[in-house]
């Protein structure tokens, strides 16, 4: 059952490598246009060590794992009742190519609506790299609808 219980469950943590190849497809795919986003040269004239990763990105390496949807039956959850209600992004430090990122998640709150025909799970995950620095903080709502 899906109740407050869940609050405060942790989730396996894990980890990906941040590849320059995939930070130029996303660059790409999302429109991003400056240069020091697909070019090694233009991002060191701009201060950074390798590509930069544009916003967002993380959320890519986060569902890159086997199963990006197991935690939901892990909570006995229908996907076919899942809706996306929303995702917000913090940063602290920023990403590129070469770095590990570890991505820890934990159910931040479960509440109701619409006298229980509503039930809203608050997924929030803590990102770290390779030295242990806290890079962002990603938080999901998925919103499960009643019978």
């Amino acid at each position: 059952m899906i109740d407050d219980t869940l609050i405060g469950h942790k989730f396996p943590s894990h980890s990906a490598d941040v590849e320059a190849g995939r930070l130029r497809l996303f660059a790409k795919a999302t429109g991003e246009t400056r240069p020091e986003y697909c070019d090694e040269d233009a991002a060191r004239a701009a201060g950074h060590p390798s590509l930069p990763a544009p916003p967002t990105f993380a959320g890519c390496l986060y569902l890159d794992v086997a199963d990006p949807f197991a935690w939901y039956r892990e909570l006995g959850v229908d996907l076919a009742r899942v809706l996306h209600g929303a995702q917000s992004f913090r940063y602290f430090a920023p990403v590129h190519a070469g770095d590990r990122l570890t991505f820890a998640s934990r159910i931040g709150n479960v509440f109701r609506k619409k006298d229980g025909a509503l039930t809203f799970i608050i997924r929030d995950v803590a990102v770290t790299n390779q030295a242990g620095l806290r890079v962002a903080e990603m938080r999901s709502t998925i919103v499960v609808r009643g019978d």
